[in-house]
């Protein structure tokens, strides 16, 4: 399916997203590869508004919206839902923020994954409550300004790394995808579709113009730049211990943070600082891939 240029796509056009929104850009590739044989369960996000209000949806699939925290318990309810009548065929895909995931609905999900319920679950990661009004969450990197981080007060604390947590779960597969790198990204949708057997997680990057301070037509530049400087690394992780990395950046983060409004207060100082961070991250990374 994955390699189907005839494959329709699963999403109207005309839906509400904002203009170059990286999460509408994810479904849209994330569908294509899935198909039709799907349930997309869709917690309290940005995505729950570009769906839209029932009976109206901008999927061609089915789609249950559910509260804030219980995405992963939702999936669950609806895939054994469907085993109960003999359906082994649709997958059930979670689909949530970084709010949903991170934070409001890590408890949910990790309760979902120590079950290793039957279950896709994927984090589109815009880094922020983008659909209240651009609030940090704990995926917001170091040194982003935000409306509840204002002025001097940018957040300074690290990212919280989501892949590792549900790695530490020994799910089947855990993955990082970018929407500047479709072939990968689908590459990876469909090796977790063709699993159809215990909890995978894909979290995808997925840039928020509105929120970032980017132009509308820079989302895919700034995805790209991300994973070049090593800001967003792409690997995989199988059963929590097999790791391959999927990428070599080799840019400085300079260019990604000057970019985008939301670290244009940075010093020069306060870029080597999130520099030295990238390195320290990349460094313990290349210590998991290669043992």
């Amino acid at each position: 399916m994955m390699n189907n240029p005839t494959q329709p796509d699963l999403i109207h056009p005309g839906h509400v997203a904002c203009p170059g929104c990286g999460a509408a850009i994810a479904m849209k590739l994330a569908l294509r590869v899935m198909g039709p044989k799907t349930m997309v369960v869709i917690p309290a996000c940005c995505w729950g508004v570009i769906a839209g209000p029932y009976p109206q949806s901008s999927l061609k699939v089915p789609v249950l919206q559910t509260a804030f925290a219980t995405a992963g318990a939702a999936a669950g309810g609806l895939r054994a839902a469907l085993d109960m009548r003999g359906d082994a065929e649709t997958v059930v895909m979670a689909w949530a923020g970084d709010g949903g995931t991170f934070d409001i609905g890590l408890q949910s999900l990790s309760g979902a994954v120590e079950r290793n319920d039957n279950i896709l679950y994927v984090c589109y990661d815009n880094e922020a409550y983008m659909n209240t009004g651009v609030q940090r969450s704990s995926s917001t990197p170091y040194g982003t300004r935000t409306t509840t981080t204002p002025g001097s007060g940018w957040k300074r604390s690290r990212k919280k790394n989501i892949v590792e947590i549900l790695a530490a779960h020994r799910i089947a597969y855990a993955a990082t995808a970018s929407i500047a790198f479709p072939e990968d990204m689908m590459r990876k949708f469909e090796k977790a579709r063709q699993m159809n057997r215990g909890s995978r997680f894909l979290h995808v990057y997925a840039t928020c113009p509105t929120g970032w301070g980017i132009a509308s037509d820079k989302s895919i530049h700034i995805a790209r730049l991300a994973v070049q400087c090593n800001m967003f690394p792409l690997y995989e992780v199988e059963n929590g211990m097999a790791y391959t990395l999927n990428y070599q950046g080799k840019e400085a983060v300079g260019a990604y943070l000057k970019a985008q409004r939301r670290f244009r207060h940075l010093s020069k100082d306060d870029i080597g600082h999130v520099q030295a961070m990238v390195d320290e991250d990349w460094d313990l990374l290349m210590q998991k891939v290669s043992r």
